[in-house]
């Protein structure tokens, strides 16, 4: 009877919730030219109805047809329909205020959040924004945040990753007060693995792979499940030495008939014959992902702050604390941030790495540390996590956006440098010889001057000639005139005049520079001459090269190579 009226209760609530579900995935299709998707409609749903979240299965099924329905419907169709239903829906929202939303049950002092990588490839910018969620919350609630290395799948982990995220997080100044690293517990995870055994919570099985998807699929028990307690905890110790790799797993004696398929008997243990980077040989027996991320978090962790592509786990992972004894956390999902045009996944950056021998900070990617060298200052990715905040609304990320904040930090600091592309050489006519003093930046008087000498040879770039006047930036205007293929320039006067075009250049004291643009997955060269101020410079420095745009020093030998950042 209890069971017919949580049911009934549902299908209740699914009907009160028909309308809203409905505005949620129509507005979703509108935003997308269209045609709506399941996978930005979900957590929409669930952040707005968290009684949900106990039933995402039906919910889903329910999204799923409702999705085909309307996109199928013409877009007129589907704003009319949205118009009845909400029309303030279809109006222009303010923007979304920035900042920290207070935390359900966060309390002062008491307060701990954690930053769990996989340490099987370099950080990109979307683990940055959600580190930098965790880092931000410890500060508001005067916390503690844990970098948790999860290593117990030792076919992934690499030593070089492991040095490389804690680097990438000091870079862009991530400070973390306590490092956990899963491997090194792998003895008390099997404490808690024994416990369930002799509890007769989870079992032996030596069914197959195909077997057990099957019988998921079917919500059939496995005949595994009537093993002794005695037996299973024989094979369990024999599996730590004899039994090969595949012939037996410890699942958890889940709910079979469950709508959640991970609560079907999930895998908790499994045999993995690979050196792991830190333990070498030590261990053969390993827990899985759900299994240790539920000890971890439940014994270490107030706070779980995570993406919502890890909400279908957290039920999984309570259920595991339950059994155990272990406190659950609060746990709370956010967007989760789509990189748009931009290289992520780990197996596309090692293709590309192998194929044309290159490194994780190749310029093209969007890990930190590509970011980081091509002139993106740490401090955007704090105001990205700010930008993003806790939200379950969908976040598309372009390089455009993550530039858009770049500029407003590094504008006011970035020292000025003349660069011409595909220089062509020019001496003009009645030119006096000056020592031209320009501002290193126009608004920092602080930075002081940059001295260049001239004795009327200059380079000018090929596509700034055309006849007529000229104005040479903080030097004099010229007058270029076109005999045949060439130009032949004439000095005219030292005063600024309106109206004439301003143009960088460089003297005859120049330096050969190399601008290395980032194109899509292209690297494009551009050679140049800039003016030698920029030997000044140190590699490292971000720099604006004027009326061209914002850039890194990457080395300076054999010839200055500068990295565009952006305009």
């Amino acid at each position: 009877p209890l069971q017919i009226y949580v049911h009934i209760s549902f299908v209740i609530m699914l009907i009160q919730m028909d309308t809203e579900i409905r505005k949620i995935v129509l507005k979703n299709a509108i935003d997308y030219k269209g045609k709506a998707s399941v996978k930005s409609v979900i957590p929409k749903i669930l952040g707005t109805f968290s009684e949900a979240k106990k039933n995402i299965k039906e919910i889903v099924d329910k999204v799923n047809v409702l999705v085909s329905e309307i996109n199928s419907l013409t877009l007129e169709e589907q704003i009319s329909q949205l118009r009845n239903l909400a029309p303030e829906l279809l109006e222009k929202k303010e923007k979304r205020k920035k900042g920290l939303k207070n935390l359900p049950h966060a309390i002062e002092g008491k307060f701990v959040a954690r930053l769990p990588p996989e340490p099987g490839k370099y950080l990109h910018v979307g683990h940055a924004i959600g580190f930098y969620i965790n880092y931000l919350y410890t500060q508001k609630y005067k916390g503690k945040l844990i970098l948790r290395f999860e290593d117990t799948n030792p076919l992934i982990p690499k030593k070089e990753y492991y040095d490389a995220i804690r680097e990438d997080l000091k870079a862009i100044n991530i400070h973390y007060d306590k490092e956990i690293i899963e491997s090194n517990n792998i003895e008390q995870y099997y404490s808690y693995g024994e416990k369930l055994i002799n509890e007769n919570l989870a079992y032996a099985c030596s069914c197959s792979k195909e077997e057990i998807s099957t019988k998921r699929r079917n919500k059939e028990e496995c005949s595994c499940r009537n093993r002794s307690t005695e037996e299973n905890l024989l094979i369990w110790k024999a599996m730590h030495k004899d039994v090969g790799e595949g012939e037996f797993i410890i699942r958890l004696k889940g709910n079979m008939s469950a709508k959640d398929p991970l609560l079907r008997d999930p895998t908790i243990f499994r045999i993995i014959d690979a050196e792991h980077p830190l333990q070498g040989k030590k261990y053969r027996v390993w827990p899985s992902y759900d299994f240790a991320v539920a000890i971890e978090d439940g014994l270490n962790v107030t706070h779980v702050l995570r993406g919502a592509e890890f909400l279908q786990r957290t039920p999984l992972q309570n259920h595991i604390r339950s059994l155990l004894g272990i406190k659950n956390p609060e746990v709370i999902h956010y967007s989760r941030v789509n990189i748009i045009g931009g290289l992520t996944s780990g197996r596309e950056i090692r293709k590309l790495i192998k194929e044309e021998n290159t490194t994780w900070d190749d310029p093209r990617l969007m890990t930190i540390r590509a970011l980081l060298r091509r002139g993106i200052n740490p401090e955007t990715f704090k105001l990205l996590a700010i930008d993003v905040g806790i939200s379950l609304a969908e976040t598309n990320l372009d390089y455009k956006h993550i530039s858009g904040i770049n500029k407003k930090l590094i504008d006011p600091i970035a020292k000025r440098c003349f660069f011409v592309s595909n220089p062509i050489k020019l001496v003009v006519e009645g030119a006096p010889e000056k020592e031209a003093e320009i501002p290193v930046h126009p608004k920092n008087e602080k930075l002081g001057k940059r001295k260049i000498k001239t004795n009327g040879v200059i380079w000018l770039a090929k596509d700034d000639l055309h006849e007529g006047k000229l104005r040479l930036k903080d030097l004099y205007t010229i007058e270029l005139k076109k005999e045949g293929v060439e130009y032949k320039a004439k000095f005219l006067t030292e005063e600024f005049e309106k109206g004439i075009e301003v143009i960088q250049w460089v003297s005859s004291d120049f330096v050969k520079m190399n601008l290395i643009i980032p194109e899509g997955k292209e690297l494009i060269t551009v050679k140049g001459y800039a003016e030698s101020t920029i030997q000044n410079y140190p590699v490292g420095e971000i720099i604006q090269l004027e009326r061209v745009g914002y850039g890194r020093i990457d080395s300076k030998e054999p010839e200055v190579n500068v990295i565009f950042s952006h305009k």
